[in-house]
C-alpha cells in the first residue's frame, strides 16, 4: 500500500503532454482568427447565393466547421509525417486536384442551387467544403513537415561535418609536431649548432598551429606568415643543400581568408621528399598568389631515383594528404582544383581555391 502511495504522489506531480499538439503553435490560433474574418464574409456571400435564409448563422458555423477540419487535416497528416524527408508528389497533387475541384463545384453549384431544396444545397455545399478544409489543412503540414525534416537533416549533416572538420584540424599539429621533432633530433646529432634557431622558429610554428589555427577559416596573411616561418625553419634546417625559388604574394587585406593550414601540408612533402634524396641540390619552387575570387597555389619540388623507385609516399605523408583531401571536400565543395603530378624528376603539385 505505501509503495501504491509513493507511486501516485510521484506520478501526480507529471504533467503529461500530448506528443502532438492539434492546434499547434498558439501563433497559428491567433491567425486563425484573423483569417476568420474573410473565411466568413466569403460564406455569407455563398450562403445568400444558394437562397439559405440564414445566412449569418450558417456563415458562422461554416467558418467553425472550415477551421474545425483545417485542424484536424493538419493533425492526420502531422502523426503520417512525423519522419517524412520528401514531399510524396502523388499525394500532394491528388490534394492539390481535390482541392482544385470541390472549390469548382462550389462556384458551379452557386451559380446553379437546386430551387427550393435548402437542405439539399447545404449538403451539397458543406462536404466540398469540408474536404476543401481538410486537404488544405493536410497539405499545409505535410509541405511544412517536410521542409522541417530536411532542414532537421541539413543542421545535423553540417554538426557532423564541423566536428569532423575539427577532428582533422586538431590532427594536423601533432602530425607536423611529430615530423618536425624527428628532423631537429637527427639535427642534434650531426648540426647541433643549428638546433637554437630552429628552437625560436618552432615555437612561432606552433604558437600559430595551437592558438590561431582553430578557426573554421583564418585571414589568408596568417597563414601566409606561417608558410613563411615554416620555410624559414626548413632554410636553416636545410642549408645550402636548398635552391629555392618563392613567388608568395603579401597579402594584406584581412578579409580574404583560407582554411587554416591547408597549404603547409604541399609544402612540407615537398621538403621532406627533397631532402630523403642523395642529389647535391634540393630544388623547389612554390607560388601563392590570389586572381579575382581565387586563390591560386603551387609547389614543385625535386626527387631522386632512390625516391622514385620507392614510388610511395611514406605513412606521414598519406596521412597529411588525405587529411588536406576531406578537408578541401568539407570546405570547398565543388570550389576546389586540386592536381597532384609527377613527372621524371619533379612532383607538382596545384591547387585552385575560392576566396572565404
Amino acid at each position: 500500500m505505501n509503495d501504491t502511495r509513493n507511486i501516485s504522489n510521484n506520478t501526480s506531480g507529471i504533467k503529461f503532454k500530448p506528443l502532438i499538439s492539434f492546434f499547434g503553435q498558439p501563433l497559428y490560433i491567433f491567425l486563425s482568427f484573423i483569417v476568420a474574418i474573410p473565411i466568413f464574409l466569403v460564406i455569407e456571400t455563398y450562403a445568400k447565393s444558394i437562397e439559405v435564409h440564414e445566412d449569418e448563422a450558417v456563415a458562422f458555423a461554416g467558418t467553425v466547421v472550415f477551421f474545425i477540419g483545417l485542424f484536424t487535416g493538419r493533425y492526420i497528416a502531422q502523426i503520417w509525417t512525423v519522419r517524412l524527408k520528401t514531399l510524396p508528389k502523388e499525394l500532394a497533387l491528388g490534394l492539390f486536384i481535390l482541392i482544385v475541384v470541390c472549390i469548382g463545384w462550389l462556384f458551379f453549384h452557386a451559380d446553379f442551387p437546386l430551387k427550393g431544396r435548402v437542405a439539399i444545397n447545404l449538403l451539397l455545399s458543406w462536404l466540398p467544403f469540408m474536404l476543401i478544409s481538410l486537404s488544405l489543412g493536410a497539405l499545409i503540414k505535410i509541405v511544412h513537415a517536410v521542409s522541417e525534416n530536411r532542414l532537421r537533416e541539413a543542421r545535423t549533416m553540417a554538426a557532423h561535418s564541423k566536428s569532423e572538420l575539427h577532428l582533422l584540424q586538431s590532427q594536423l599539429s601533432p602530425h607536423f609536431l611529430f615530423n618536425t621533432l624527428n628532423n631537429m633530433y637527427g639535427l642534434s646529432i650531426t648540426d647541433h649548432e643549428k638546433i637554437p634557431g630552429l628552437l625560436l622558429k618552432l615555437s612561432e610554428l606552433l604558437r600559430y598551429s595551437v592558438y590561431d589555427a582553430t578557426e573554421i577559416y583564418v585571414p589568408l596573411k596568417d597563414e601566409v606568415a606561417y608558410i613563411n616561418n615554416y620555410i624559414d625553419f626548413e632554410k636553416i634546417r636545410i642549408g645550402d643543400r636548398l635552391v629555392l625559388t618563392t613567388e608568395i604574394e603579401e597579402v594584406i587585406m584581412p578579409e580574404i581568408k583560407i582554411a587554416p593550414m591547408l597549404l603547409i601540408v604541399f609544402i612540407e612533402n615537398a621538403f621532406k621528399h627533397s631532402k630523403n634524396t642523395i642529389d647535391e641540390k634540393i630544388y623547389i619552387d612554390i607560388k601563392l598568389k590570389t586572381w579575382g575570387n581565387s586563390i591560386l597555389f603551387s609547389v614543385k619540388n625535386s626527387y631522386g631515383k632512390e625516391e622514385k623507385e620507392r614510388n610511395t609516399l611514406n605513412k606521414s605523408s598519406g596521412f597529411g594528404l588525405d587529411n588536406v583531401s576531406k578537408r578541401l571536400g568539407l570546405l570547398y565543395p565543388g570550389e576546389h582544383e586540386l592536381s597532384i603530378k609527377r613527372d621524371n624528376s619533379f612532383y607538382n603539385v596545384i591547387l585552385h581555391l575560392k576566396m572565404k
